[in-house]
Protein backbone atom coordinates (compact mmCIF):
# COMPACT_ATOMS: atom_id res chain seq x y z
CA UNK A 1 0.00 0.00 0.00
CA UNK A 2 1.25 3.27 -1.19
CA UNK A 3 1.55 6.13 2.12
CA UNK A 4 0.11 9.66 1.31
CA UNK A 5 3.68 10.82 0.52
CA UNK A 6 3.85 8.69 -2.91
CA UNK A 7 0.37 8.70 -3.86
CA UNK A 8 1.10 12.84 -3.75
CA UNK A 9 4.38 11.97 -5.82
CA UNK A 10 2.80 9.50 -8.20
CA UNK A 11 -0.97 9.77 -8.94
CA UNK A 12 -2.20 12.81 -7.40
CA UNK A 13 -3.93 15.33 -9.82
CA UNK A 14 -1.33 17.25 -10.73
CA UNK A 15 -2.73 20.26 -9.79
CA UNK A 16 -3.20 19.08 -6.33
CA UNK A 17 -0.15 17.73 -5.92
CA UNK A 18 1.64 20.99 -6.59
CA UNK A 19 -0.99 23.37 -4.54
CA UNK A 20 -0.41 20.76 -1.41
CA UNK A 21 3.60 21.20 -2.07
CA UNK A 22 3.60 24.72 -3.17
CA UNK A 23 1.21 26.44 -0.48
CA UNK A 24 2.60 25.69 3.18
CA UNK A 25 6.16 26.22 1.59
CA UNK A 26 5.05 29.76 0.32
CA UNK A 27 3.86 30.22 3.94
CA UNK A 28 6.96 29.35 5.37
CA UNK A 29 8.99 31.69 3.34
CA UNK A 30 6.61 34.58 4.27
CA UNK A 31 6.18 34.05 7.81
CA UNK A 32 10.19 33.89 7.65
CA UNK A 33 10.70 36.88 5.59
CA UNK A 34 7.66 38.75 8.15
CA UNK A 35 10.28 37.57 11.00
CA UNK A 36 13.37 38.77 9.44
CA UNK A 37 11.27 42.22 8.95
CA UNK A 38 10.23 42.22 12.49
CA UNK A 39 13.70 42.96 13.52
CA UNK A 40 13.62 46.16 11.06
CA UNK A 41 9.89 46.91 11.91
CA UNK A 42 10.53 46.84 15.62
CA UNK A 43 13.77 48.67 15.85
CA UNK A 44 12.33 51.05 13.25
CA UNK A 45 9.83 51.62 16.10
CA UNK A 46 13.19 53.31 18.40
CA UNK A 47 13.19 56.07 15.35
CA UNK A 48 17.31 55.68 15.62
CA UNK A 49 17.93 55.28 11.66
CA UNK A 50 21.54 54.43 13.09
CA UNK A 51 20.48 51.37 14.72
CA UNK A 52 18.08 50.47 11.82
CA UNK A 53 20.79 51.60 8.97
CA UNK A 54 23.42 48.57 11.61
CA UNK A 55 20.71 45.90 10.53
CA UNK A 56 20.72 46.47 7.24
CA UNK A 57 24.80 46.95 7.08
CA UNK A 58 24.66 43.21 8.69
CA UNK A 59 22.05 41.08 6.43
CA UNK A 60 24.00 40.62 4.46
CA UNK A 61 26.62 38.64 6.48
CA UNK A 62 23.09 36.70 8.08
CA UNK A 63 21.48 35.97 4.58
CA UNK A 64 25.31 34.13 3.83
CA UNK A 65 23.46 31.55 6.36
CA UNK A 66 20.75 31.43 4.48
CA UNK A 67 23.18 30.13 1.11
CA UNK A 68 24.85 27.65 3.48
CA UNK A 69 21.25 26.00 4.43
CA UNK A 70 20.53 26.34 0.59
CA UNK A 71 24.31 24.81 0.35
CA UNK A 72 22.85 21.82 1.78
CA UNK A 73 18.89 21.65 1.92
CA UNK A 74 18.84 22.11 -1.49
CA UNK A 75 21.54 20.03 -2.94
CA UNK A 76 20.71 17.36 0.10
CA UNK A 77 16.95 17.66 -1.19
CA UNK A 78 17.45 17.32 -4.48
CA UNK A 79 19.73 14.53 -4.19
CA UNK A 80 17.15 12.85 -1.94
CA UNK A 81 14.14 13.09 -3.59
CA UNK A 82 15.77 11.21 -7.03
CA UNK A 83 16.92 8.75 -4.46
CA UNK A 84 13.77 8.01 -3.39
CA UNK A 85 12.17 7.81 -6.75
CA UNK A 86 14.98 5.31 -7.18
CA UNK A 87 14.08 3.43 -3.96
CA UNK A 88 17.61 3.52 -3.08
CA UNK A 89 16.55 4.33 0.48
CA UNK A 90 20.11 3.33 1.67
CA UNK A 91 21.74 6.14 -0.19
CA UNK A 92 19.39 8.80 1.13
CA UNK A 93 20.12 7.96 4.61
CA UNK A 94 23.94 8.73 3.77
CA UNK A 95 22.83 11.96 1.85
CA UNK A 96 21.04 13.41 4.89
CA UNK A 97 23.52 12.75 7.56
CA UNK A 98 26.19 14.11 5.21
CA UNK A 99 24.28 16.89 4.89
CA UNK A 100 23.32 17.55 8.29
CA UNK A 101 26.82 17.03 9.72
CA UNK A 102 28.62 18.91 7.24
CA UNK A 103 26.76 22.00 7.35
CA UNK A 104 27.18 21.92 11.32
CA UNK A 105 30.79 21.82 10.89
CA UNK A 106 30.55 25.04 8.64
CA UNK A 107 28.30 26.61 10.07
CA UNK A 108 30.14 26.98 13.02
CA UNK A 109 33.55 28.15 11.38
CA UNK A 110 31.41 30.36 9.72
CA UNK A 111 30.33 31.94 12.91
CA UNK A 112 33.94 31.92 14.56
CA UNK A 113 35.10 33.71 11.57
CA UNK A 114 32.94 36.42 11.26
CA UNK A 115 33.41 37.02 14.99
CA UNK A 116 37.56 37.25 14.11
CA UNK A 117 36.97 39.63 11.37
CA UNK A 118 34.66 41.64 12.86
CA UNK A 119 36.78 44.91 13.13
CA UNK A 120 38.15 44.66 9.91
CA UNK A 121 34.66 43.49 7.88
CA UNK A 122 32.70 45.95 9.32
CA UNK A 123 34.14 49.26 7.69
CA UNK A 124 34.96 47.59 4.78
CA UNK A 125 31.06 46.74 4.86
CA UNK A 126 29.79 50.81 5.37
CA UNK A 127 29.43 50.84 9.19
CA UNK A 128 30.90 54.12 11.01
CA UNK A 129 31.09 55.52 14.49
CA UNK A 130 27.36 55.43 14.44
CA UNK A 131 26.59 52.18 13.72
CA UNK A 132 29.50 50.29 14.54
CA UNK A 133 28.71 49.16 18.08
CA UNK A 134 25.06 48.81 16.93
CA UNK A 135 26.33 45.93 14.03
CA UNK A 136 28.44 44.19 16.82
CA UNK A 137 25.63 43.55 18.81
CA UNK A 138 23.69 42.04 16.30
CA UNK A 139 26.33 40.25 14.88
CA UNK A 140 27.37 38.38 18.14
CA UNK A 141 23.96 37.14 18.87
CA UNK A 142 23.00 36.29 15.00
CA UNK A 143 25.39 34.96 14.10
CA UNK A 144 28.67 34.14 16.22
CA UNK A 145 26.32 32.30 18.86
CA UNK A 146 23.11 31.96 16.21
CA UNK A 147 24.88 30.39 13.13
CA UNK A 148 24.31 27.08 13.90
CA UNK A 149 20.69 26.71 14.94
CA UNK A 150 20.14 29.12 12.03
CA UNK A 151 21.02 26.88 9.31
CA UNK A 152 20.05 23.77 10.66
CA UNK A 153 16.71 24.88 10.81
CA UNK A 154 16.26 26.41 7.44
CA UNK A 155 18.41 22.70 5.90
CA UNK A 156 15.87 20.20 7.98
CA UNK A 157 13.14 22.22 6.42
CA UNK A 158 14.59 21.42 2.94
CA UNK A 159 15.17 17.39 3.64
CA UNK A 160 11.93 16.59 5.57
CA UNK A 161 9.91 18.78 2.31
CA UNK A 162 12.28 16.19 0.29
CA UNK A 163 10.05 13.16 1.74
CA UNK A 164 6.70 14.97 0.56
CA UNK A 165 6.36 16.61 4.36
CA UNK A 166 5.58 20.03 3.04
CA UNK A 167 2.94 21.16 6.00
CA UNK A 168 5.93 19.62 8.76
CA UNK A 169 8.79 21.61 7.44
CA UNK A 170 6.61 24.75 6.81
CA UNK A 171 5.12 24.45 10.23
CA UNK A 172 8.36 24.46 11.68
CA UNK A 173 9.59 27.84 10.06
CA UNK A 174 6.44 29.20 10.52
CA UNK A 175 6.93 28.54 14.68
CA UNK A 176 10.21 30.33 14.76
CA UNK A 177 8.93 33.04 12.88
CA UNK A 178 5.79 33.68 15.35
CA UNK A 179 7.77 33.25 18.16
CA UNK A 180 10.81 35.54 16.67
CA UNK A 181 7.87 38.03 16.24
CA UNK A 182 6.53 37.35 20.06
CA UNK A 183 10.12 38.01 20.98
CA UNK A 184 11.01 40.64 19.41
CA UNK A 185 9.06 43.62 21.29
CA UNK A 186 9.85 41.77 24.55
CA UNK A 187 13.41 42.22 24.23
CA UNK A 188 13.57 44.94 22.51
CA UNK A 189 11.19 47.23 24.69
CA UNK A 190 10.53 46.26 28.59
CA UNK A 191 13.94 44.40 28.93
CA UNK A 192 15.39 47.62 27.17
CA UNK A 193 18.03 45.68 25.09
CA UNK A 194 17.08 47.34 21.74
CA UNK A 195 18.91 45.98 18.75
CA UNK A 196 21.15 43.41 20.74
CA UNK A 197 16.96 41.98 22.15
CA UNK A 198 16.20 41.81 18.48
CA UNK A 199 19.52 40.22 17.44
CA UNK A 200 19.03 37.12 20.98
CA UNK A 201 14.95 36.91 20.03
CA UNK A 202 16.33 35.85 16.34
CA UNK A 203 18.90 33.29 17.93
CA UNK A 204 16.36 31.85 20.33
CA UNK A 205 13.46 31.34 17.39
CA UNK A 206 16.01 29.80 15.50
CA UNK A 207 17.24 27.86 17.96
CA UNK A 208 13.60 26.55 18.70
CA UNK A 209 12.85 25.69 15.09
CA UNK A 210 15.88 23.53 15.32
CA UNK A 211 14.60 21.80 18.26
CA UNK A 212 11.27 21.33 16.38
CA UNK A 213 12.99 19.57 13.81
CA UNK A 214 15.00 17.15 15.59
CA UNK A 215 12.14 15.95 17.65
CA UNK A 216 9.97 15.30 14.10
CA UNK A 217 13.00 13.45 13.18
CA UNK A 218 13.55 11.20 16.15
CA UNK A 219 9.40 10.46 16.40
CA UNK A 220 9.35 9.09 12.98
CA UNK A 221 12.51 6.92 13.44
CA UNK A 222 12.52 4.15 10.99
CA UNK A 223 9.67 5.99 8.44
CA UNK A 224 12.24 8.82 7.36
CA UNK A 225 14.77 8.45 5.42
CA UNK A 226 16.87 11.54 7.46
CA UNK A 227 19.54 10.01 9.33
CA UNK A 228 20.70 11.50 12.50
CA UNK A 229 22.95 9.35 13.59
CA UNK A 230 26.96 9.98 12.33
CA UNK A 231 27.44 6.26 12.00
CA UNK A 232 25.34 6.83 8.41
CA UNK A 233 27.94 9.70 7.64
CA UNK A 234 30.03 9.38 4.32
CA UNK A 235 31.97 10.77 1.98
CA UNK A 236 31.82 8.01 -0.63
CA UNK A 237 29.43 7.18 -3.22
CA UNK A 238 29.79 10.43 -5.11
CA UNK A 239 27.47 12.18 -2.21
CA UNK A 240 29.42 15.28 -1.71
CA UNK A 241 29.80 15.80 -5.31
CA UNK A 242 26.58 16.10 -6.32
CA UNK A 243 24.64 17.47 -3.28
CA UNK A 244 27.25 20.26 -3.07
CA UNK A 245 27.40 21.14 -6.80
CA UNK A 246 23.72 21.18 -7.18
CA UNK A 247 23.36 22.73 -3.97
CA UNK A 248 26.32 25.73 -5.22
CA UNK A 249 23.67 27.61 -7.15
CA UNK A 250 21.47 28.52 -4.65
CA UNK A 251 24.71 29.55 -2.54
CA UNK A 252 25.86 31.54 -5.51
CA UNK A 253 22.85 33.36 -5.37
CA UNK A 254 22.69 33.94 -1.88
CA UNK A 255 26.71 34.78 -2.01
CA UNK A 256 26.31 37.01 -4.77
CA UNK A 257 23.19 38.26 -2.94
CA UNK A 258 25.61 39.39 -0.05
CA UNK A 259 28.14 40.99 -2.41
CA UNK A 260 25.38 42.92 -4.01
CA UNK A 261 24.23 44.31 -0.73
CA UNK A 262 27.24 45.02 0.61
CA UNK A 263 27.95 47.00 -2.63
CA UNK A 264 24.62 49.00 -2.73
CA UNK A 265 25.40 49.72 1.03
CA UNK A 266 28.31 50.68 0.53
CA UNK A 267 27.39 53.24 -2.18
CA UNK A 268 24.47 54.21 -0.48
CA UNK A 269 26.75 55.70 2.52
CA UNK A 270 28.21 58.09 0.84
CA UNK A 271 25.05 59.82 0.58
CA UNK A 272 23.83 59.36 4.21
CA UNK A 273 22.57 56.98 6.76
CA UNK A 274 18.76 57.55 5.75
CA UNK A 275 19.74 56.27 2.37
CA UNK A 276 20.73 53.42 4.10
CA UNK A 277 17.82 52.81 6.30
CA UNK A 278 15.38 53.91 3.10
CA UNK A 279 17.54 50.55 0.94
CA UNK A 280 17.18 48.38 3.93
CA UNK A 281 13.51 48.83 4.21
CA UNK A 282 12.48 48.50 0.52
CA UNK A 283 14.61 45.50 0.46
CA UNK A 284 13.01 43.72 2.93
CA UNK A 285 9.77 44.63 1.48
CA UNK A 286 10.87 43.12 -1.39
CA UNK A 287 11.65 39.85 0.15
CA UNK A 288 8.23 39.61 0.11
CA UNK A 289 8.52 38.90 -4.06
CA UNK A 290 11.19 36.70 -3.76
CA UNK A 291 10.00 34.55 -0.98
CA UNK A 292 6.65 34.04 -2.83
CA UNK A 293 8.94 33.27 -5.81
CA UNK A 294 11.03 30.64 -3.75
CA UNK A 295 8.39 29.00 -2.19
CA UNK A 296 6.62 28.40 -5.36
CA UNK A 297 10.33 26.82 -7.04
CA UNK A 298 11.35 24.76 -3.58
CA UNK A 299 7.63 23.76 -3.10
CA UNK A 300 7.41 21.72 -6.58
CA UNK A 301 10.96 20.38 -6.05
CA UNK A 302 10.71 17.28 -4.56
CA UNK A 303 8.07 16.22 -7.06
CA UNK A 304 10.01 17.09 -10.17
CA UNK A 305 12.68 15.31 -9.15
CA UNK A 306 10.92 12.45 -7.66
CA UNK A 307 9.37 11.92 -11.29
CA UNK A 308 12.61 12.42 -13.28
CA UNK A 309 14.25 9.45 -11.14
CA UNK A 310 11.22 7.52 -11.69
CA UNK A 311 10.99 8.09 -15.81
CA UNK A 312 7.60 9.91 -15.43
CA UNK A 313 8.35 12.96 -18.02
CA UNK A 314 4.98 13.50 -18.67
CA UNK A 315 4.10 14.11 -14.87
CA UNK A 316 7.64 16.13 -14.45
CA UNK A 317 6.57 18.71 -17.15
CA UNK A 318 2.71 19.15 -15.97
CA UNK A 319 4.27 20.02 -12.53
CA UNK A 320 6.66 22.74 -14.14
CA UNK A 321 3.69 23.78 -16.30
CA UNK A 322 1.51 23.92 -13.35
CA UNK A 323 3.68 25.49 -11.22
CA UNK A 324 4.75 28.10 -13.43
CA UNK A 325 1.26 29.16 -14.59
CA UNK A 326 0.32 30.03 -10.44
CA UNK A 327 3.91 31.99 -9.48
CA UNK A 328 3.71 33.95 -12.27
CA UNK A 329 0.03 35.03 -11.49
CA UNK A 330 0.84 35.12 -7.62
CA UNK A 331 3.95 37.25 -8.73
CA UNK A 332 2.15 40.42 -10.96
CA UNK A 333 -0.03 40.78 -7.65
CA UNK A 334 2.45 41.15 -5.22
CA UNK A 335 4.18 43.71 -7.55
CA UNK A 336 0.57 45.67 -8.14
CA UNK A 337 0.31 45.54 -4.26
CA UNK A 338 4.29 46.72 -3.62
CA UNK A 339 4.13 49.46 -6.24
CA UNK A 340 0.86 51.08 -5.18
CA UNK A 341 1.67 50.69 -1.59
CA UNK A 342 4.92 51.95 -1.53
CA UNK A 343 4.33 54.97 0.90
CA UNK A 344 2.68 53.59 3.58
CA UNK A 345 4.48 49.88 3.87
CA UNK A 346 7.53 51.89 4.17
CA UNK A 347 6.60 54.32 6.98
CA UNK A 348 5.15 51.68 8.84
CA UNK A 349 9.02 50.88 9.32
CA UNK A 350 9.92 54.41 10.42
CA UNK A 351 8.66 57.82 10.79
CA UNK A 352 11.52 59.36 9.80
CA UNK A 353 10.67 61.86 6.89
CA UNK A 354 13.82 61.12 4.86
CA UNK A 355 14.04 57.78 5.04
CA UNK A 356 10.55 57.31 4.22
CA UNK A 357 11.16 59.55 1.32
CA UNK A 358 13.81 57.22 0.51
CA UNK A 359 12.63 54.06 1.34
CA UNK A 360 9.03 54.61 -1.12
CA UNK A 361 11.46 55.27 -4.06
CA UNK A 362 13.39 52.41 -3.56
CA UNK A 363 10.74 50.18 -3.64
CA UNK A 364 8.36 50.85 -6.55
CA UNK A 365 11.92 50.61 -8.77
CA UNK A 366 12.73 47.26 -6.76
CA UNK A 367 9.69 45.57 -7.11
CA UNK A 368 8.73 45.73 -11.05
CA UNK A 369 10.33 42.84 -11.34
CA UNK A 370 8.68 40.12 -9.50
CA UNK A 371 6.99 38.08 -12.81
CA UNK A 372 11.25 38.12 -13.70
CA UNK A 373 12.06 36.72 -10.44
CA UNK A 374 9.40 33.66 -10.50
CA UNK A 375 10.15 32.68 -14.08
CA UNK A 376 13.95 32.58 -13.18
CA UNK A 377 13.64 30.92 -9.66
CA UNK A 378 11.14 27.80 -11.52
CA UNK A 379 13.94 27.41 -14.13
CA UNK A 380 16.97 27.49 -11.71
CA UNK A 381 15.24 24.94 -9.43
CA UNK A 382 14.00 22.86 -12.17
CA UNK A 383 17.90 22.69 -13.40
CA UNK A 384 18.67 21.68 -9.58
CA UNK A 385 15.90 18.86 -9.48
CA UNK A 386 16.97 17.06 -12.10
CA UNK A 387 20.87 17.16 -10.78
CA UNK A 388 21.79 19.94 -13.46
CA UNK A 389 24.92 22.08 -12.19
CA UNK A 390 25.99 24.09 -14.95
CA UNK A 391 22.55 26.18 -15.94
CA UNK A 392 21.41 27.27 -12.48
CA UNK A 393 24.82 28.69 -11.64
CA UNK A 394 24.92 30.80 -14.77
CA UNK A 395 21.67 31.62 -13.91
CA UNK A 396 22.73 32.67 -10.26
CA UNK A 397 25.07 34.23 -10.93
CA UNK A 398 23.31 37.16 -13.33
CA UNK A 399 20.75 37.45 -11.00
CA UNK A 400 23.26 38.62 -8.20
CA UNK A 401 26.58 40.12 -8.59
CA UNK A 402 27.24 39.20 -12.82
CA UNK A 403 24.79 42.16 -13.62
CA UNK A 404 23.84 44.33 -10.77
CA UNK A 405 26.92 45.34 -9.05
CA UNK A 406 28.24 46.57 -12.40
CA UNK A 407 25.28 48.39 -13.19
CA UNK A 408 25.21 50.02 -9.77
CA UNK A 409 28.71 51.16 -10.11
CA UNK A 410 28.28 52.59 -13.52
CA UNK A 411 24.25 53.93 -12.76
CA UNK A 412 25.62 55.64 -9.58
CA UNK A 413 28.52 57.76 -11.52
CA UNK A 414 25.84 58.18 -14.10
CA UNK A 415 22.35 58.89 -12.05
CA UNK A 416 23.59 59.09 -8.34
CA UNK A 417 21.23 57.54 -5.84
CA UNK A 418 18.49 56.42 -7.61
CA UNK A 419 20.59 54.61 -10.36
CA UNK A 420 22.00 52.98 -7.93
CA UNK A 421 18.52 50.95 -7.29
CA UNK A 422 17.48 50.77 -10.93
CA UNK A 423 20.61 48.13 -11.16
CA UNK A 424 18.40 45.62 -9.19
CA UNK A 425 15.63 45.36 -11.89
CA UNK A 426 17.97 45.38 -14.84
CA UNK A 427 19.40 42.16 -13.62
CA UNK A 428 16.69 40.34 -12.68
CA UNK A 429 15.15 41.30 -16.48
CA UNK A 430 18.38 40.00 -18.17
CA UNK A 431 18.12 36.64 -15.67
CA UNK A 432 14.76 35.83 -16.59
CA UNK A 433 16.26 35.97 -20.71
CA UNK A 434 19.05 34.09 -19.99
CA UNK A 435 16.62 31.57 -18.18
CA UNK A 436 14.49 31.43 -21.16
CA UNK A 437 17.20 30.79 -23.73
CA UNK A 438 18.22 27.57 -21.34
CA UNK A 439 15.43 26.23 -20.20
CA UNK A 440 13.54 26.21 -23.80
CA UNK A 441 16.39 23.47 -24.65
CA UNK A 442 15.83 21.34 -21.83
CA UNK A 443 11.91 21.68 -22.29
CA UNK A 444 12.14 20.10 -25.77
CA UNK A 445 14.93 17.44 -24.26
CA UNK A 446 11.87 16.21 -22.09
CA UNK A 447 9.28 16.18 -24.94
CA UNK A 448 12.04 14.16 -27.06
CA UNK A 449 12.75 11.59 -23.91
CA UNK A 450 8.68 11.60 -23.17
CA UNK A 451 8.87 9.80 -27.28
CA UNK A 452 11.23 7.53 -26.58
CA UNK A 453 9.78 6.02 -23.53
CA UNK A 454 6.36 5.65 -25.90
CA UNK A 455 8.23 4.03 -28.86
CA UNK A 456 9.59 1.56 -26.30
CA UNK A 457 6.43 0.67 -24.92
Amino acid sequence: MKTREQFLFEDAPVSRAVVSLVIPTVISQLITVVYNMADTFFIGQIGDPNQVAAVSLCMPMFVFLTGLANLFGIGGSSLLSRCLGAGDHGKAKQTAAFCIWTSVGVSLAYGLLIAWVRPVLLPLVGANEGTYDFCCQYLFWTITIGAVPTVLNQELAHLVRAEGHSAQASFGMAMGGILNILLDPIFIFPLGFEIAGAAIATMLSNAAATAYFLILILKKGGETAIALHPGHYTLTRGIPREVLLVGLPSCLMNLMGVLSNITINRLMSGYSNAAVAGIGVAKKVDMLSYAIATGMSQGVLPLIGYNYSAKNYRRMKAAIRTDFLFSLAVAVIGTFFLFTCAGPVVRAFIDDAETVRYGQLFQRIICITGPCISVTMLAITSFQSVGKKLEPAILSLLRKGGLDIPFMLLLNALAGVEGIVWATPIADFGAMLAAAALFVPFWRSLSDRMKREKSVE
